[in-house]
C-alpha cells in the first residue's frame, strides 16, 4: 500500500475513534444510582432528609424533588443542596417529621453535561 494511502487510512481510523468517544460522552445522562431511604424500603426511624446519588454531577439550579405523602399531599422540604465534596449527591431535608405511611419521591435533574433526566420511587416510613 502506498504511504499516502496508509496515512489516509490511519487518519480515518483515528477520526472514527475520536468521534465515537465524543458520541459516547455526549449521550451520558445522570441516572439515580442510590437513594436514602432506598426505593421500596421501610425507613425506621422516619428519615429527616433524602439523599439522592446520581451517576454524574447535577446542576442544582435546574434540579427539583417533590415528595408526596400517604394522604397524597405534598411534603414540605427545605432547600435542596449538593454535598460540598460531591456534586453527584443531592440532599433534601424534610421540614417536619414524617408520619407513618407510603411516600413517593419524584425527581428531575439537569446533569453537568446538559442532559435532563427524571424518575420516581417510593418508600415506607415508620416512627
Amino acid at each position: 500500500m502506498p504511504r499516502s494511502k496508509s496515512f489516509a487510512l490511519s487518519l480515518f481510523v483515528v477520526c472514527l475513534l475520536v468521534g465515537a468517544s465524543f458520541a459516547g460522552a455526549a449521550s451520558a445522562h445522570a441516572k439515580l444510582v442510590s437513594a436514602t431511604p432506598a426505593a421500596g424500603s421501610m425507613a425506621t426511624p422516619a428519615p429527616t432528609e433524602l439523599k439522592l446519588k446520581f451517576s454524574e454531577g447535577v446542576e442544582l439550579k435546574f434540579t427539583g424533588v417533590k415528595v408526596v405523602g400517604p394522604k397524597k399531599d405534598a411534603v414540605a422540604t427545605g432547600p435542596a443542596t449538593l454535598d460540598p465534596k460531591d456534586n453527584t449527591l443531592l440532599i433534601v431535608p424534610f421540614k417536619a417529621a414524617l408520619p407513618d405511611g407510603k411516600y413517593t419521591v419524584d425527581w428531575h435533574v439537569l446533569s453537568t453535561d446538559g442532559h435532563k433526566t427524571k424518575g420516581s420511587y417510593s418508600f415506607q416510613s415508620m416512627q
